[in-house]
């Protein structure tokens, strides 16, 4: 198989454009700190123009894109967020109806995906249940599997608890909330193919305690947090219009994973396969005819499990790379898992080889 270019993206944050604390500007220092390649901004209900390019850092270049997350402002309680890329036209005027607004992402040629699917109400921080609802809805490219602020809205129960994760982040990714992992894999048995990205839901809220202040969550901590990784043909250009189709073409094959980067580096992972007549990574479909062979490669030693349908057929402790050989069709999918601060983590989610 080619080589593919990996590049680093964190997605879903927003600015003082909606309910973020910080500017384009402190987004891309923050993304040039954390070693991001790209960073892609969506504030709620406003599609801003101007910042979309790319920024320079000495030899270093970071590419800034700017998307939506829409959501009916009249609705209460305010669910059905989507994520809207690579649209380049203001949709917000559609958010009451998700279908409609769906069908008009895709006539203006963006993308789709629901944002934070399972995001219960949470008492201790004064959080209301924002879910995903309406999954009647047809044509969407994908789901955010993992969002670093709805896992935190599933794991506090109490006070203390929000307390201690706000001042210790770090202890809170475990791994994405396992409603997500369920419904991702429902659809996939359904027939649908669903592309699952990592958003950070970065807002860098300022908290005032008495005599005491705290930055919950900052752009640079988070980004080094729930990122997505995607892979493309060719290295980026240089030239927006280019890189920018180079990207959301990954995106929309589900050539990506979902990675939590603050244990270590995730770059390096793959997962491919090797058919008859026909290769493939992740997003991507071949005929079971004739055998496939799946192949695993991990950054650094880590247990490693393999998943046929949501189940998970194979389990590698300790390794680096893993082989499997089937002649069965199925949505084969990889979890990886290491220790990390007295834990197993959950450390890569590969998007999914479709074996027909």
């Amino acid at each position: 198989m080619a080589e593919f270019h990996e590049l680093v993206v964190n997605l879903h944050m927003h600015t003082t454009y909606s309910d973020g604390s910080g500017s384009h500007q402190d987004i891309v220092r923050a993304g040039f700190r954390a070693g991001l390649d790209a960073a892609i901004v969506t504030d709620h209900n406003v599609l801003v123009s101007g910042p979309e390019g790319y920024y320079k850092d000495g030899k270093k270049r970071l590419l800034l894109l700017i998307g939506e997350e829409i959501h009916d402002q009249a609705r209460q309680p305010q669910q059905n967020h989507l994520l809207v890329l690579n649209a380049n036209r203001e949709l917000a005027a559609f958010a009451s109806d998700p279908q409609n607004l769906i069908d008009n992402i895709r006539r203006a040629g963006g993308l789709s995906f629901i944002a934070h699917p399972y995001d219960p109400e949470c008492a201790p921080i004064k959080e209301s249940d924002i879910s995903w609802v309406d999954w009647q809805v047809q044509g969407y490219t994908g789901l955010e599997l993992w969002n670093m602020l709805s896992e935190l809205k599933v794991r506090v129960k109490n006070y203390p608890q929000a307390v201690f994760y706000a001042i210790f982040p770090r202890f809170l990714p475990l791994q994405p909330p396992v409603q997500h992992l369920n419904k991702w894999d429902e659809l996939h048995r359904s027939g649908k193919k669903v592309v699952a990205i990592g958003g950070s839901d970065t807002h860098a809220l300022p908290v005032k305690a008495g005599p005491f202040r705290l930055l919950i969550y900052p752009y640079e901590f988070q980004f080094q947090t729930i990122n997505t990784h995607l892979l493309i043909a060719s290295p980026l250009t240089g030239e927006v219009a280019t890189d920018k189709k180079m990207i959301y073409e990954a995106f929309t094959a589900g050539h990506c994973f979902v990675a939590y980067d603050l244990p270590s580096s995730t770059r390096g992972f793959r997962f491919s396969a090797q058919g008859r007549d026909k290769n493939a990574l992740m997003g991507d479909e071949l005929p079971a005819a004739g055998g496939v062979t799946l192949k695993v490669w991990l950054p650094q030693v880590a247990e490693c499990r393999l998943l046929k349908d949501g189940q998970v057929i194979q389990t590698w402790k300790k390794t680096q790379s893993c082989t499997h050989i089937t002649t069965e069709p199925g949505v084969y999918r990889v979890e990886v898992w290491r220790p990390y601060l007295g834990r197993l983590r959950g450390w890569i989610f590969s998007n999914p080889i479709y074996v027909r």
